[in-house]
């Protein structure tokens, strides 16, 4: 199994583009870690230990049923001011080297929110630093040490964006059994969407999302997500929807 880093700027951010993927690797036993650059505060009804509270819900809600709970991390960096600098990288890329990461998922390249490419840029670029030999990287709050240095196999981006455009994925996860898993972990979040008028009906939109992104693979839900690399298949058992009863 696989050690996977899901990163995000904020808290909320991993659970609204692939919570329901995050549940499914969880529950196929891969280490699954969260990562969050902020603690996304301040927001218009949330404060520092709300959130923080939220967020530690969110991931309990992902995490597989009566097995290991998935990790939550943050780097400490300021929210609305995150910014690409070595410094930031570094931590990152000790936390990468921390957790062994050998899959990462990070937010979409291209966003309205400065916090979100600045966070993205910084991940990629982690990705990098954390495979250098004699450079030492800072060790995480919560860990003891780190590993040694390692290069992240695979890099994959989800959706979370502020732009208003239509996700043109590379491929489809088929989320239909954590779809249940995915709501209850954006519902943590009461501060962000239950008290806030303005965001109270994105959790309803998602759920629309994800259906159509999965019918058309042929499933209930699916969330989207973008390569830059390419993908490599040992075999077609893993297509959805391979029997061709779908449209």
């Amino acid at each position: 199994m696989a050690s996977i880093l899901v990163i995000g700027p904020h808290p909320d951010d991993q659970e609204l583009g692939m919570g329901g993927t995050i549940a499914l690797l969880a529950r196929e036993g891969h280490r699954v870690t969260i990562l969050d650059l902020t603690d996304g505060e301040p927001t218009p009804f949330g404060d520092p230990a709300t959130r923080a509270a939220e967020a530690r819900e969110a991931a309990l809600a992902l995490s597989p049923p009566g097995g290991e709970p998935i990790t939550r991390v943050s780097a400490g960096l300021p929210n609305r001011r995150v910014e690409h600098t070595v410094e930031s990288r570094h931590r990152v890329a000790g936390v990468i080297r921390a957790v062994q990461a050998r899959v990462m998922f990070v937010p979409y390249f291209e966003d309205a929110h400065p916090d979100h490419v600045a966070g993205t840029r910084i991940a990629e670029d982690a990705r990098f630093d954390a495979k250098l030999t004699k450079v030492e990287m800072p060790v995480p709050a919560g860990f003891e040490s780190i590993g040694p240095p390692i290069y992240p196999t695979w890099l994959f981006y989800y959706y979370a964006t502020h732009l208003r455009v239509v996700p043109s994925p590379t491929f489809l996860v088929d989320i239909s059994t954590t779809a249940g898993a995915k709501q209850k972990a954006i519902g943590a979040y009461r501060s962000q969407f239950e008290r806030n008028p303005a965001n109270r009906g994105l959790p309803a939109r998602l759920a629309e999302q994800d259906a159509y992104f999965g019918s058309r693979i042929g499933v209930a839900a699916a969330e989207p997500f973008f390569a830059r690399e390419p993908l490599g298949l040992t075999g077609l058992s893993g297509l959805a929807n391979l029997s061709g009863t779908g449209r």
